[in-house]
């Protein structure tokens, strides 16, 4: 009987041995596990940085405000997200391309804030095209071309009762500005207004009549 229960203790001893390998495992496991979390919070961090930074400097770009741009720029390259980085990268080329050319003198007459504010027009930045055409208007009150292009940025930005007025002058001061008005796709947003029909079109009001 005594030899029974020492083979029970060392089948238990040994039971007990073959049991302590699993928990140092699954102990292991679960810091590797906690390791491996924290790297990964880690990485979703500065991929999350990594974006703001995009976000900045491409809306810096937007404002062609290039150092601006670049330096934001240069912080995505660094970061872990290789998709960002290439799109940043085509940026930061551009970028370096627009400050590598001599800077443009300020416009001072009338015609540069014009050219400016056509500019703008085109680039959508209704904002700066209006401000350059202000001062291009305030500059020569009576040129046409100017006032025209006031009336075509209002009706851009559904200003209607603004741009009918403005281009009224536009036509009191040449009248060529109403059958060049007829096929500009700037008026298209007053097409089906019946008052612009009128002022475009003032023989068939006359026909009617």
């Amino acid at each position: 009987m005594a030899r029974t229960k020492g083979k029970a203790k060392n089948s238990s001893r040994a039971a007990s041995s073959r049991r302590s390998p699993r928990k140092h495992i699954k102990e292991k496991d679960l810091r590797h596990g906690q390791h491996a979390n924290l790297l990964r919070e880690s990485s979703d961090q500065a991929t999350l940085q990594q974006l703001k930074a995009y976000e900045e400097g491409l809306k810096q770009f937007q404002q062609q405000k290039f150092q601006r741009a670049k330096e934001a720029l240069e912080r995505v390259v660094e970061g872990p997200n290789k998709e960002l980085a290439d799109r940043a990268r085509i940026h930061l080329r551009i970028c370096a391309q627009r400050l590598s050319r001599p800077a443009q003198p300020a416009p001072k007459s009338a015609e540069d804030h014009y050219n400016q504010g056509i500019a703008m027009m085109n680039l959508g930045r209704w904002d700066d095209a209006r401000e350059h055409l202000d001062r291009a208007r305030k500059a020569a009150p009576k040129a046409d071309h100017i006032v025209y292009a006031m009336a075509a940025l209002d009706c851009l930005t559904g200003e209607a009762e603004s741009s009918m007025e403005n281009l009224k002058i536009a036509i009191q001061l040449r009248a060529d500005n109403r059958y060049r008005a007829r096929n500009d796709e700037d008026f298209a947003f007053l097409q089906e207004d019946p008052r612009f029909t009128e002022l475009l079109y003032p023989e068939r009001e006359g026909a009617s009549g």
